[in-house]
Parts: structure tokens; C-alpha cells; sequence
């Protein structure tokens, strides 16, 4: 009969051989890549500047109105710069304008659930056609299109530009609800994160629906639009590829038998997640989570932001 120390022996070389398989098996992402230790109250205000932006975004492209004007007092702070009304069909207007109406429901349930106090505070928040221009810039490897690039110009470009922005909330969502402490919260970020998807597929349906189209005034199609700015994502977020077109490589599509790919996922069609350094480094434009521009010229509000900024 064994003794018990020969028996403690072989245990810790199990658990040992059993560690090193799991290990064997886990890739370490880089820091970037990697969520901010936080409270579930901080990674929630972090969300909230997307939000925010999304929800201005939104209203103003098509109805020409901002937050406090669908609902009084909820909101302070700078007005955004650069706010236009879009030039699409009656409707697209319609189906954006839903979306943006939504997405104040979104924070008003955050102040109702006492998670935030009203009025909520607006980081400085771009959504200037020349702020998006830069991305497009980038895509097509040219200092400036010819015309610059117009967000606003038609249903192609600005749909492109929106789902983008949507997906950030969409994959920041997919990767904090497993984190979310507490049953109110967790049940009130899980009916965030499922609306923000719907309406993400939504965008992406409007985009397929036009996605052979030529975006006027250029020679390039929405499809190599929505794909060359993808690239750019990818590139700024520094965490692979999360961010991809409506047309793909076969290989990249469900089960690799579609190069369609309106509802994107990675190999077994699971929503991509993004965590906040990587979410920064995107919508800054700069690819660096600590230093701000593109559509958030001074950085997020939040406790999370400020101690990412300043680490």
C-alpha cells in the first residue's frame, strides 16, 4: 500500500502536468487586449461615453435633434462638434432615428436603476465629417480623398460609419456582461448589450442592402468601404481582427461556406469582445489608449478612464 506521502507526490504531479496543459492551451494577450481591473459601477460609466456619443450621433443625423431634446435635463456638458443632419432616404432616417431614441432609453435606465445620477455628463464628443474623413483617409492610403470624405452625404457612407461605431458597443458589452456584479446591474447591462446588438445587425442589413453600390462621389463600392475601414480598426485596436466587412474570404465566413457576413463572429460565430484599452486606441484614432483625438477629442469621463490615462 502506498504511503501518504507517496500518494501527496503523485497529486502534486497531476495537478502540476495539469496546469501545464491548460497553460499549453491559453493565449496570454497582450496588455491592450486585456480588461482594466474595475468595479462593475466603473466599467458601466466607462460604456456610458459610448453611449453618449452614439445616441447624439444618432439624433442628429437624422432628426437634427440631441439628447435633451428627446429627453429634458438627462444630459450636460459640450454640445458635440460638427453635428449635421444626414442626406439619406425617409426610411433610413427612420430606422437611425429608432435606434438613436433607443439608445437614450439605454441611459435614462441607467440613471432610473441609480447606477448613474442625472444630468449625465458629455465628454467632448466629435462627429464632425472631417473627424470620420481621417479614418477613411487611412483606409484608402491618401492624405485627402478628392472630394474629402462626407459622412453625411448619403445613406453608404453614413451607415458605414455608424455600424462601425456600433460594433464598439456591441463587442464592449459581449466582453463586460460575464463581469457584471449584483442581479439588477447584471440583468440591466444584459438588456443594453442585446438591444445594442440588434441594432448593430440592423446597420449592417442597410449596408448590405446597397453594399455593390458605388459610394458617390468615387469609383469605390460600400463593400470596399466597409472593408478598408475595418483594416483601419484592427490596426488601431492592435488585438486582431474583430472588425470585419460584409463581404469576406470564404475562410472567414459561417463554417466557411458564405463570403456574406452581415452578422460577423469568430470561428464558431461568436460575438467578438473588446476591452477598454483597446476600445480607446480605436475611437481616439490614435492607437493609443492614452492619448486622445479622433471622435473623443479629451479623452472619456469615469474614474476607469482616468486611471488607464494615467497609469
Amino acid at each position: 500500500m502506498a504511503n501518504p506521502s507517496c500518494l501527496l507526490y503523485a497529486f502534486l504531479l497531476l495537478v502540476a502536468f495539469q496546469s501545464t496543459m491548460m497553460n499549453a492551451n491559453t493565449v496570454i494577450q497582450p496588455p491592450q487586449c486585456r480588461p482594466v481591473a474595475a468595479s462593475s459601477r466603473e466599467k458601466i460609466i466607462f460604456s456610458v461615453n459610448l453611449l453618449l456619443y452614439q445616441a447624439e450621433f444618432l439624433l442628429h443625423a437624422s432628426v437634427d435633434a440631441g439628447i435633451n431634446d428627446i429627453s429634458p435635463g438627462l444630459v450636460q456638458g459640450p454640445d458635440p462638434i460638427g453635428a449635421t443632419i444626414a442626406n439619406f432616404s425617409n426610411p433610413v432616417r427612420r430606422v437611425v432615428e429608432e435606434l438613436g431614441l433607443a439608445t437614450v432609453g439605454h441611459l435614462r435606465a441607467l440613471v432610473q436603476a441609480g447606477i448613474l445620477d442625472a444630468p449625465i455628463t458629455r465628454p467632448q464628443m466629435d462627429v464632425s465629417a472631417e473627424a470620420y474623413a481621417g479614418f477613411v483617409n487611412v483606409a484608402f492610403n491618401v492624405s485627402t480623398l478628392t472630394p474629402p470624405f462626407n459622412i453625411y452625404a448619403n445613406t453608404p457612407s453614413f451607415v458605414a460609419a455608424a455600424k462601425g461605431f456600433s460594433a464598439f458597443i456591441q463587442q464592449y458589452y459581449a466582453g463586460i456582461i460575464p463581469s457584471i456584479v449584483g442581479n439588477v446591474q447584471q440583468q440591466l447591462v444584459t438588456g443594453i448589450g442585446l438591444s445594442q446588438s440588434a441594432g448593430l445587425g440592423v446597420l449592417r442589413t442597410l449596408l448590405n442592402d446597397v453594399i455593390n453600390s458605388t459610394v458617390q462621389p468615387y469609383t469605390f463600392t460600400a463593400a470596399e468601404l466597409s472593408n478598408r475601414t475595418s483594416e483601419v480598426v484592427n490596426r488601431l485596436g492592435g488585438c486582431g481582427v474583430k472588425a470585419e466587412g460584409l463581404i469576406v474570404p470564404l475562410q472567414l465566413g459561417a463554417e466557411n461556406r458564405t463570403t456574406s457576413n452581415v452578422v460577423p463572429g469568430d470561428v464558431n460565430s461568436l460575438a467578438f469582445v473588446r476591452f477598454e484599452r483597446e476600445i480607446l486606441s480605436m475611437v481616439f484614432g490614435t492607437g493609443n489608449a492614452t492619448m486622445p483625438g479622433g471622435l473623443f477629442p479629451r479623452g472619456f469621463i469615469g474614474s476607469l478612464y482616468r486611471r488607464n490615462r494615467d497609469s
